[in-house]
């Protein structure tokens, strides 16, 4: 079965705080993002889902590389993302399918329950432990 191919965004607010998102229904925290819709390059498709998910608007973030690893939500299947890094001290509004989005400081984040994607390969490079690409 071929990989979900999603954008996502490490996004940190400049003061050692990264966002983590929740979908309703669920218990893991990941990157704000989603699916790459049809026709949508991996930029427009994370546009697309951060001003759905969290109300905020991008022009750019700087690219981090291609990462896989199981699916949080759908058992038996493998998350491809093309990870993204932006700066924005932005005050998230949870919408669409996200129950929860809240700051959380970087050195703590591994004591929530994390996606396989975040634990992996998002906190690592957000810890400065593992350099992207």
């Amino acid at each position: 079965m071929a990989p979900i191919r999603i954008a996502a965004a490490l996004i940190d607010d400049g003061a050692g705080n990264m966002l983590l998102v929740r979908k309703a229904g669920t218990s893991a925290y990941m990157q704000a993002g989603g699916k790459i819709e049809p026709g949508e390059t991996p930029l427009e498709a994370l546009r697309r889902e951060l001003a759905e998910e969290i109300g905020l608007a991008i022009s750019e973030a700087r690219p981090l590389g291609c990462f896989q690893s199981p699916a949080a939500n759908e058992p038996g299947r493998v998350v491809e993302a093309e990870l993204f890094h932006l700066t924005a001290p932005h005050e998230p509004s949870a919408a669409a399918e996200i129950a929860e989005a809240r700051w959380v400081p970087i050195a703590e984040a591994a004591a929530l329950p994390l996606a396989p994607m975040t634990r992996t390969h998002v906190l690592p490079i957000a810890l400065g432990l593992i350099e992207p690409y």
